[in-house]
């Protein structure tokens, strides 16, 4: 298969790396230079002598297809220094690429430069006797053509780099050509829409003819700040990014923050007045700067500026430990974060495990500044606090286990922990205490007893704190 690269293939010869080459189809190996056999019923398919033998199909093509074999045709026809093999690439480069192009012709044929490409075609066809032909009745004595006297090392130089094409992603501004000096979306883009179904004829009335001209204003006017906004670019330089991103930082953060302020007076000035401008306003701040070091070193008692620049030195040594000391310091406030953390899962790891045994919480939390804490009474504050739970859940809870008392009557301890989804314990100790303060009362049994109230593990000695024959104010939604 035919290959136009830049880079030696797999075998290659000195002197190929540019041009044409050839490849076998199934080893890949380089038979530019030997010979090939090529498929006449398959496109662009060759194959080495060896692959040949052996039979090789691949894809379509089948051992049986007709054939020809193939070598370099190294001798001249029209002049000692061109091989026929450099005749057919110029030739297929020119047709390929276009009459003219003698860069990308001269890249197809690999081994001359466009200059020769062009010279030799004028000299042997378009200066021929028997134009559009060339003269063909010509014999030398060389078997093969002889090279250029160019000595240059061909096999040396380097790949040629071809020119990128004027699109939108060939440029550090993305969306801009610069062969066409446009932008791939411009000020106003749909501006044109406007008026590229616009036709002017004689039979337009004078409205139609004045509607139609107000409307080119319109759009002359979207052209000229189009036209005003890209002359900005141009004149200023901003499509150079990486050269002013460059520039830029090499200034220090007060000088870029000042400048990015005055940037929006450039639209209002010229470059020169702009550039003035802005190096007036770094030459104010950086006097302001020099007044307030001055007056610092005032203040300070110093007098010279040898005493000045000493100072300078040590206040940025002072500076540099000082920031050495907040970086330690950071380093050991998060180790004690990470430690502090992983106590915390571990208290509450034992907070759970004690709960699950039946024990009393370890501590009392403080809910008098949580949400909901006003639609508590005291018991039922000193309950929260107690068994850990903020008001707005033990809300819920307690409107859960209220309505399904008031629906069924009665309500068993067991019922009630599956109604309630917090942990069993507190909700065994919430459901005691509203059997206390007579807010629900348990089912009967058949002997027409009350069964006890009690829970597993020890009764918290909040319950027997509360007053049960006093019925507490509850400010609820029930």
């Amino acid at each position: 298969m035919p290959q136009k690269d830049g880079k030696r293939g797999q075998g290659a010869a000195p002197g190929d790396e540019v041009g044409q080459k050839f490849h076998c189809d199934n080893c890949q190996a380089n038979v530019t230079d030997g010979v090939r056999i090529s498929c006449s019923e398959c496109a662009e398919f060759d194959l080495c002598p060896t692959c040949f033998s052996r039979g090789i199909e691949l894809g379509s093509h089948k051992n049986d297809h007709s054939y020809r074999v193939v070598t370099r045709h190294r001798f001249p026809i029209f002049t000692e220094d061109w091989s026929a093999d450099e005749e057919l690439l110029l030739i297929d480069g020119l047709r390929q690429f276009g009459m003219g192009n003698w860069k990308d012709a001269a890249e197809n044929v690999g081994t001359k430069t466009k200059e020769e490409c062009e010279q030799h075609y004028l000299d042997v066809f378009v200066g021929s006797d028997s134009w559009p032909l060339p003269a063909m009745d010509r014999e030398f004595e060389n078997k093969l053509a002889r090279p250029t006297s160019d000595k240059r090392s061909r096999s040396a130089t380097p790949g040629k780099v071809k020119v990128l094409s004027s699109q939108p992603s060939n440029h550090e501004i993305v969306g801009y050509m610069p062969g066409r000096l446009e932008f791939e979306v411009e000020y106003e883009n749909e501006a044109d829409q406007v008026v590229k179904d616009m036709i002017i004829t004689e039979d337009d009335t004078a409205e139609e003819l004045d509607l139609k001209q107000i409307v080119l204003r319109i759009y002359n006017g979207k052209l000229d700040r189009r036209l005003y906004r890209k002359n900005f670019i141009f004149d200023r330089d901003l499509l150079e990014y990486r050269k002013n991103l460059a520039a830029e930082k090499r200034r220090p953060k007060d000088e870029r923050d000042l400048l990015n302020k005055v940037k929006a007076f450039a639209r209002m000035q010229t470059r020169e007045d702009f550039d003035q401008f802005s190096q007036g306003m770094l030459n104010e701040h950086a006097l302001r700067q020099r007044i307030r070091q001055l007056q610092e070193w005032r203040r300070n008692g110093i007098t010279t500026l040898e005493d000045g620049a000493q100072y300078e030195v040590e206040r940025s040594q002072r500076l540099s430990r000082r920031a050495t000391t907040q970086r330690d310091s950071v380093h050991l406030l998060e180790r004690l974060q990470k430690i502090a953390a992983s106590r915390t899962i571990r208290d509450s790891a034992s907070g759970a495990a004690a709960q699950k045994h039946g024990r009393k919480p370890a501590s009392i939390v403080d809910i008098e500044t949580a949400d909901g804490i006003e639609l508590l009474s005291g018991p039922e504050k000193d309950l929260c606090s107690r068994l850990r739970i903020f008001p707005r859940p033990y809300l819920a809870a307690k409107e859960v286990l209220l309505a399904e008392y008031a629906r069924v009557g009665s309500l068993k301890r067991r019922h009630a922990c599956e109604l309630v989804k917090i942990d069993s314990s507190k909700a065994r100790w919430i459901y005691d205490f509203f059997v206390e303060t007579g807010w629900i009362k348990p089912p009967v049994r058949e002997d027409g007893d009350v069964p006890a109230v009690s829970i597993d593990g020890p009764m918290p000695v909040y319950l027997t704190a509360l007053d049960t024959r006093e019925q507490p104010v509850v400010k609820s939604e029930f």
